[in-house]
């Protein structure tokens, strides 16, 4: 298979866990093959588009027949880096980060989280849905001593900045944040940052025009 992953946009990126949930559902109804306009309707999206994006694996539909579909199910898998596992910490023991931890999608998706750190004592030597919760001052050490990929930043705003540096000097080159800064970090280190305040106003905006609400 060819590595197509220069020539993804965002947009196709983020498409693909959508393909993929409508994907493994026909996998469990014991379908072979798929076609890119059941998976559009499914999704409200144009056949061509969903064409367009799945090409990025590298799996090619038959005409009239579909793509095969244990064939795709593994190919996006491969492309989007979910065929390995990910060693992963939660830095933030509060409400977000407890839920991070408790959400299995991400340990069906290979982010493996060893464990959870916080500044509040009260919760360091706890456990987090099986998870450990140690010290902000034992981050370093314990991501050198489980080998982590990733740090799933949930810390509050004020804090950000500060423990993002603390995490890129530990040595992890992946941070997945959920707070509303905007991270500095070195031009070697990437930052993925999900704002759930853009998802909400999705949902009101549509919201308007579906309810035909007016201002």
């Amino acid at each position: 298979m060819k590595n197509s992953n220069k020539l993804a946009s965002m947009p196709t990126i983020k498409r693909l866990p959508s393909y993929l949930h409508v994907i493994e559902a026909a996998e469990k109804e014991g379908k072979e093959y798929i076609s890119g306009t059941v998976i559009a309707d499914e999704l409200e999206l144009e056949p061509i588009q969903v064409r367009k994006d799945l090409a990025v694996t590298g799996i090619v539909g038959k005409p009239r027949i579909g793509f095969p579909v244990r064939d795709l199910i593994n190919a996006i898998n491969q492309f989007l880096r979910w065929d390995r596992e990910h060693q992963a910490v939660v830095v933030g023991a509060g409400h977000l980060g407890t839920a991070l931890i408790g959400y299995e999608e991400l340990a069906h998706r290979g982010v493996r989280i060893r464990a959870a750190f916080d500044l509040d004592q009260q919760k360091v030597g706890k456990t987090v849905n099986g998870v450990p919760v140690y010290s902000l001052g034992q981050l370093s050490d314990k991501i050198q001593e489980l080998n982590i990929d990733i740090a799933i930043l949930s810390v509050p705003t004020s804090h950000a900045q500060a423990v993002a540096d603390m995490i890129v000097k530990a040595g992890i080159r992946a941070i997945w944040n959920f707070t509303t800064v905007k991270l500095k970090v070195p031009s070697n280190v990437v930052v993925q940052k999900e704002d759930m305040s853009s998802g909400y106003a999705m949902l009101s905006v549509k919201m308007k025009h579906a309810f035909g609400e007016h201002d």
